[in-house]
């Protein structure tokens, strides 16, 4: 039998994640870099290795500035604007290939802008459990958190930013691969760095951040197939019940149950992926006793049956549409 993890743990194991690393940016000021939406389960990032700049969420808050150290992470993939903040009419980029990634420079001459650029991917459904549990727009700041709490968790975080520098500036042998799966890495340690914030924002990291619903969480995402009640979780919390639901209404907009069942959805997402698992034993394992109820669920969370779902994945693994 497996030990119990942790929520994050759980949550990073059952989703497909891999990153990709795309380009470093070299520019004098003026500048911009323009992104428009991104497809599904493709969140965007950017990593300010020196220099500074202005970041735009159009419908996602006010301009935000960012410093050497930061790092920005489009969890929704909304469209973006990256600038120097001076007005001027930014002087057109050229990008060139290097052997891992392409660099990205301008002949501006103003103020020096350092920057990495990639993303994120996730496979279905699990891009829609993170655009529905995290905020928008997460920014994380290496350089402020100097002589914090965060302690371990920004040291490795700042030594995977200065892997990524290095890596990126130089023509090594398996680096493209190296650069991917550091930017894996960063993805699960920016989550981690968020929710030990004291000021986390909404979502699953709120909630994270908030010790007494530490145990509700915990078992939500290890036990998932357990009919878990509120009055059960709210004990475990040490609340009251509407405590509780009032808890996650604010930082999440859902209630427990509602973080359930996505929960149990995702995990029979990925059972049904596999060869030979019936839709009984998969429903079964999530906390389903009824395959009708089951499949009402499913259909209703990801848009088609069960049996779609499986029939889609597996013209994927065969290459077909």
């Amino acid at each position: 039998m497996s030990p119990p993890l942790d929520w994050l743990s759980r949550l990073l194991g059952m989703m497909t994640v891999r990153g990709q690393l795309e380009l470093r940016c070299a520019y004098g000021a003026p500048w911009q870099v323009v992104y428009g939406d991104s497809d599904a389960g493709e969140m965007p990032y950017h990593i300010v290795l020196g220099g500074t700049a202005i970041l735009e969420t159009p419908g996602t808050g006010k301009p935000q500035h960012l410093s050497a150290g930061d790092i920005v992470m489009l969890t929704h993939g909304s469209a973006h604007i990256l600038h120097d903040g001076g007005g001027a009419k930014p002087k057109p980029a050229r990008e060139r290939e290097a052997l891992n990634l392409i660099i990205s420079e301008n002949k501006g001459t103003g103020e020096r802008l350092d920057m990495l650029c990639g993303r994120i991917v996730l496979a279905p459904p699990h891009d829609r459990f993170i655009r529905a549990y995290l905020p928008p727009r997460l920014v994380i700041r290496t350089s402020a958190a100097e002589g914090s709490s965060h302690g371990e968790t920004l040291t490795q975080l700042q030594a995977l930013m200065a892997l990524m520098r290095a890596e990126s500036g130089a023509d090594n042998l398996g680096g493209y691969a190296m650069l991917n799966a550091l930017s894996t890495a960063l993805f699960a340690l920016a989550l981690r760095m968020s929710s030990e914030s004291d000021e986390a924002p909404t979502g699953l990291l709120a909630l994270a951040g908030h010790p007494r619903l530490a145990p509700a969480l915990a078992v939500i995402f290890n036990e998932p197939a357990y009919p878990w009640t509120l009055a059960e979780l709210s004990g475990l919390c040490s609340m009251s019940r509407a405590t509780l639901l009032r808890h996650f209404h604010e930082k999440v907009g859902r209630s427990p149950n509602e973080l359930l069942a996505d929960v149990r959805m995702a995990l029979a997402a990925n059972a049904l992926k596999k060869p030979g698992v019936s839709t009984e034993v998969v429903a079964e394992g999530v906390g389903y006793q009824s395959v009708a109820a089951f499949r009402r669920a499913f259909t209703q969370h990801l848009g088609m049956t069960p049996a779609e779902w499986r029939r889609s994945e597996l013209e994927k693994q065969q290459g077909g549409v």
